[in-house]
Parts: structure tokens; C-alpha cells; sequence
């Protein structure tokens, strides 16, 4: 079974951009509702007892994953993904431990939505990659499209310029900033563009180009991420990968599979016969 988010005009059917997804008993939840604060409100359509579930849907932030994750199992709904592996996958914290090595450096600035951030904290943080090129981001997203308004440093040592940067990040991030800053050492890619791969219970079993160049399908190398998609212990869960110019594969990002989006050109039969297999494992 799977939780849907339902379309905000019409509340009995699932959110259009799902539709391609949804499968006959499926529930739906109020995910404005949820965001809101209002839990009970979010799951009051949600029929009792429906048993185990994989969560398909808009991203929200952990604490109100986890407040989803606790009100559906009070109507009998157990989330196949917990909270731990929710926030473990869904923010960079949760997954560079594992991935350290196969991605870019990486450090991290806890941070308040709305919070400038402090020049001196951010020298410090930004100390630990060295100098050279870098991009600023939040625990979960980064502002790709104002590449050098909000996202890229060109020396991370220029402690004017990264503040610059990283207080118009939070300026346009405004309430949905994710636990904090990090700063990540710049890698070149080599334009061929970013192969999202689908893992449930460290299996891959989809490969998708990245929504937002549908057009590029890269084909990657998958022997060097599947120990570390296994260590990391989440059920389902996408990485991002690209080549480096020197032909080097690298994680770009890591994400939780239920909040990650597949890119319209792609069938979806393929992931959720996976996942209906997995749900009953």
C-alpha cells in the first residue's frame, strides 16, 4: 500500500503530479495540513488498520515526517520508512558519514530559518574544506538556479564574499531552510548530467535521469555506491551520481526514495512493483 498526497482542489483524489503512481487502495493525506501543524487534520481520511505502507509524496521536513510517521501508526499505518531513516537519508548530515569519500567534502553550520548567518562562524566552517571553490546549500536543497546570487563561492576563503552568498542563500530559502548550512568543496563535472538511482532494501532497481534534465542519461558506475548504500541501513533511498572530469563516479546527493521525485518521462510500474514486492519482506 501507499500514502499519497492529496490534490489540494480536490481531496478526495491523489495530488496530479502522483498520478502516474497511485495504485487502488491507496490513502491519501492533507500535506498542507501536515506542514501546518495540524497531524490530525492531515491523516483524517486515512482509513484504520490499513496495515504497512510505503509514504510517496511531497517533501516535508523530518520533525513533521516524524509526527506523520506516529499519527498513521495510531490508525494502524505502520511507514515502511521510520523517522531515523527518514532524516538519516533526507539530510546531509544523516548520509556524509557513510558516503564521505565518494562525495564532495563537506561541512555544516546548524542554522535557525531566518537566522543570518555569523561571518566568523561561517570562516570557521569553511576552514575545515581549505580554500578553492565551493557551493552553499542547506541540509536538503541548494539554489542551483541563482548560481551566483545564492549556491557558488569561488574561494570558500574570501570569508566576505561566502557570507555575501550564504546570507542571500537564507534570504531566499526564507521558512524552508533545513536544520543549517553546509558548505561543499566544488567538483567539475563532465556535463554529461546526473543518473538518479533507486534503491529499496539495497537493491537498485530503477535508474532515471535527474528531473530536471530529463534529456541526459547518463549510465553509471554502481559497484563503488552499493557497499555504501547497504551500510547506510535505509530501505529505500535514491542517490544522484555523476562523473567528474577526471572519469571519476561521485554522489552527488543522497535522498530519501518516498520524498524523491521520478522524472516525468519515466514509468513508474518498474519502482512500485519494487516497492509492493519489498513491502511485504
Amino acid at each position: 500500500m501507499f500514502v499519497h498526497c492529496a490534490d489540494p482542489l480536490a481531496p478526495r483524489r491523489a495530488d496530479p503530479h502522483y498520478a502516474g503512481e497511485v495504485a487502488a487502495g491507496g490513502v491519501l493525506i492533507d500535506h498542507d495540513a501536515l506542514l501546518a501543524g495540524d497531524t490530525a487534520g492531515a491523516v483524517a481520511r486515512v482509513r484504520r488498520g490499513a496495515g504497512p505502507a510505503w509514504y510517496r509524496g511531497w517533501m516535508m521536513p523530518s520533525d513533521r515526517y516524524a509526527a506523520l510517521w506516529e499519527a498513521l501508526a495510531e490508525r494502524g499505518v505502520t511507514l515502511l520508512t521510520s523517522p531515523e531513516h527518514y532524516r538519516r537519508a533526507h539530510e546531509l548530515p544523516g548520509w556524509y558519514g557513510v558516503f564521505g569519500g565518494a562525495t564532495p567534502v563537506s561541512a555544516w553550520l546548524p542554522l535557525s530559518s531566518g537566522r543570518a548567518p555569523d561571518a566568523g562562524s561561517l570562516a570557521a566552517v569553511a576552514r575545515r574544506l581549505g580554500g578553492g571553490p565551493g557551493i552553499v546549500k542547506d541540509y536538503v536543497k541548494s539554489r542551483k538556479h541563482e548560481w551566483h546570487e545564492a549556491c557558488y563561492v569561488p574561494d570558500l576563503a574570501d570569508t566576505d564574499q561566502l557570507t555575501r552568498v550564504a546570507t542571500r542563500f537564507v534570504e531566499l530559502q526564507e521558512e524552508y531552510l533545513t536544520g543549517g548550512l553546509v558548505l561543499r568543496r566544488f567538483e567539475e563535472f563532465d556535463g554529461t548530467g546526473e543518473a538518479r538511482v533507486w534503491w529499496v532494501d539495497g537493491e537498485p532497481v530503477l535508474t532515471t535521469p535527474h528531473p530536471d534534465a530529463p534529456e541526459q542519461r547518463p549510465v553509471p558506475e554502481l559497484g563503488f555506491v552499493a557497499p555504501l548504500v547497504a551500510a547506510l541501513g535505509c530501505r529505500f533511498l535514491t542517490t544522484d551520481l555523476a562523473r567528474r572530469t577526471d572519469g571519476v563516479w561521485r554522489v552527488v546527493e543522497a535522498g530519501d526514495g518516498g520524498v524523491s521525485d521520478l522524472p516525468r518521462c519515466t514509468a513508474a510500474d518498474p519502482l512500485m512493483r519494487a516497492l509492493a514486492a519489498a513491502a511485504t519482506t
